[in-house]
């Protein structure tokens, strides 16, 4: 009795592990632990490296990485977007991911000293794109939609204000930030890479919502 016990015990037993490996196989990603939902990208215009107006309808149903930069940094910034390169070239043959990498200082940072800048770095302005605009307005989509620095920094004055970040952020499909990574540590990028590979298997689902990392106050 003991013994026909334990043979249902190990029959049952490969049945759940043969349907769990069936569903990683008939479902990709099944098995893999989802990113989580940090926050959600707000309506944005700004002006890219070749004059166009783009806006999030540009990226509607494409995962990206954004980052903060400004042309004449000599510290973090260089290392940055080599990191950032490094992304491009790995992903430049997928239809489904870009780059938006945005200026902190718009006033020396023009549309053609921007172009000059994507130029050195051979960044293809249909995948890469380097914006520029309003102050305000950037350092808005930075903190409120990107969370890569604190929103409280708006309460000073803007003329005093210079966001230097060395992070990046993850976006999905529905326009929500899936992932802050240090764009300056190697584990990082490589962990990043990952969750991008995981979000391009993720369809465009779901209403968006925020939840600032810094506030953690639902809009």
């Amino acid at each position: 009795m003991l013994k026909k016990s334990w043979f249902y015990v190990v029959f049952f037993g490969l049945l759940i592990l043969l349907f769990y490996v069936g569903l990683q196989v008939i479902i990709p990603g099944y098995a893999e632990v989802r990113l989580p939902v940090i926050n959600y990208v707000r309506p944005f215009s700004f002006t890219s490296q070749d004059g166009r107006t783009i806006t999030q309808k540009d990226v509607a149903g494409k995962v990206y990485v954004a980052e903060y930069f400004f042309t004449t940094c000599r510290g973090i910034c260089p290392k940055l977007n080599t990191n950032m390169k490094g992304l491009f070239t790995a992903y430049r043959n997928e239809p489904d991911f870009m780059i938006l990498s945005h200026t902190v200082d718009p006033e020396t940072d023009s549309v053609g000293r921007m172009k000059r800048y994507a130029d050195s770095l051979g960044a293809d302005p249909r995948k890469w794109l380097f914006l520029t605009g309003r102050k305000d307005s950037l350092y808005s989509t930075a903190r409120n939609s990107y969370l890569l620095d604190d929103p409280k920094n708006n309460a000073t004055d803007m003329s005093q204000q210079f966001i230097h970040t060395q992070f990046f952020a993850l976006v999905d499909r529905s326009g929500r930030v899936r992932k802050i990574a240090d764009g300056l540590k190697k584990d990082d990028i490589e962990d990043l890479k990952k969750g991008i590979d995981q979000l391009l298997k993720e369809q465009a689902s779901g209403p968006r919502f925020a939840n600032s990392l810094f506030g953690n106050n639902p809009n």
